[in-house]
């Protein structure tokens, strides 16, 4: 194993994704994660083909999610499974969950209770929208708490137009890693005072913080965050077009009047830079409509192909609005670290994307992929101390399969 969580333990019980990515993430930085899933399993392993339509050899969203980790099968509501999950607790430094609070404290799985039994255990939860208020255990998913509730839908809306749609995981991802962020800022934490704690995130304050600056400008000063259009931006130096091969690429000019000269050399309109409609920061906003036809008619004269190199010799800073299918055959991505071999039980490894952080003194690989629902509910309980007879009399009252 590698990994600058080496020897942690990780004792998950999460469904979806929220809480499983935060396990996967701290499982590819090292730490040893048993997955504990209800009998029928995580309800994600089956959403990824059911929602596809058509019958697939894999889930690719769950491999992501859930690599690395070990997967064990307990029936909670059985007295002898709830010893087995105290037994693994009691042998662990982190408890990874995304189970709402009503259910953990059905389950004598809530903070309080653990940290009474075990105030080492570092306990990380991702809830939906909070661990307080009316609606604390409303449930949620991020396109619900994330990217509706919290104003990122509304944001990116455009005046008369249908609320875009979120793609899958996309708030549940920034909270996983997140929490796994706060679950080892807590092991530190608890190297110095010998203690552990709660540590949490809501797919509602992820949302807020994603969308921060408009929100602290909207309490700061009472400014909505209005959406923009290609035609009504502030600033079209930074804003999309499209070349004449059909292609879309992004002008990243953010500091408008730095870029604008390198915007005029790239498109060879020298005249620009005394008229005094584009001159200025605010005149190209004020006639932003005219500036964006005047450069949809130039960019279509050529391809990206074209435009690449001419972009650069000027000092335009831009980049090319990639699809999935451009990322996977990207070469910055792969030098970048985008992408990792996860070994198989059999054959050639596979390719997959890799969590977002890299650490130079202890990197990390991945050791294992997703595993089949209960394929260690075995192994784990012999390491625990259960003997051959004990593990038959556990099935013999239903708490494994």
């Amino acid at each position: 194993m590698s990994g600058p969580l080496e020897g942690i333990r990780v004792v998950e019980m999460g469904v979806w994704v929220a809480g499983p990515s935060a396990g996967g993430v701290l499982a590819d930085w090292g730490a040893a994660v048993v997955k504990v899933e209800p009998p029928a399993g995580d309800p994600f392993r089956g959403l990824y083909v059911v929602a596809s339509g058509v019958e697939l050899p894999a889930n690719p969203p769950f491999e992501l999610d859930n690599r690395g980790k070990r997967s064990v099968v307990l029936d909670l509501t059985k007295p002898a499974a709830a010893l087995v999950m105290d037994k693994l607790l009691a042998n662990a430094d982190v408890f990874i969950t995304n189970v709402r609070p009503a259910g953990l404290r059905r389950l004598g799985l809530d903070y309080e209770q653990l940290a009474a039994r075990f105030p080492r255990l570092v306990y990380g939860r991702v809830t939906g929208y909070g661990e307080h208020g009316p609606d604390a255990d409303r449930p949620a998913y991020d396109v619900g708490a994330f990217w509706a509730r919290a104003g990122i839908a509304a944001a990116l809306t455009s005046p008369g137009a249908d609320p875009p749609m979120q793609r899958g995981a996309m708030g549940d991802h920034t909270a996983g890693v997140s929490l796994a962020g706060g679950v080892s800022a807590a092991l530190l934490a608890r190297e110095r005072t010998g203690k552990g704690q709660l540590v949490t995130t809501s797919l509602l304050r992820i949302g807020a913080y994603v969308l921060g600056w408009d929100v602290n400008a909207t309490l700061r000063m009472g400014i909505k965050a209005t959406p923009f259009t290609r035609t009504t931006m502030p600033n079209p130096v930074i804003s999309p077009y499209r070349a004449g091969c059909g292609r879309w690429f992004w002008l990243l000019g953010l500091q408008g009047q730095r870029h604008w000269p390198d915007l005029v050399r790239a498109v060879e309109r020298p005249e620009w830079l005394a008229d005094e409609r584009y001159a200025s920061m605010a005149g190209r906003r004020d006639n932003c409509a005219v500036l964006v036809e005047q450069l949809d008619a130039i960019f279509a004269t050529r391809s990206l192909d074209e435009w690449s190199p001419r972009f650069d010799r000027a000092g335009l800073w831009w980049a090319p609005v990639q699809t999935t299918e451009d990322l996977v055959v990207d070469p910055q991505a792969h030098a970048a670290g985008v992408f990792i071999e996860v070994p198989q039980a059999e054959g050639a490894p596979l390719p997959a994307v890799a969590s977002p952080l890299d650490f130079s003194g202890t990197p990390w690989s991945v050791v294992a992929p997703a595993p089949e629902c209960g394929q260690h509910t075995e192994e784990v309980l012999l390491e625990l101390g259960y003997d051959w007879e004990a593990i038959g009399a556990l099935k013999e009252t239903g708490a494994i399969p």
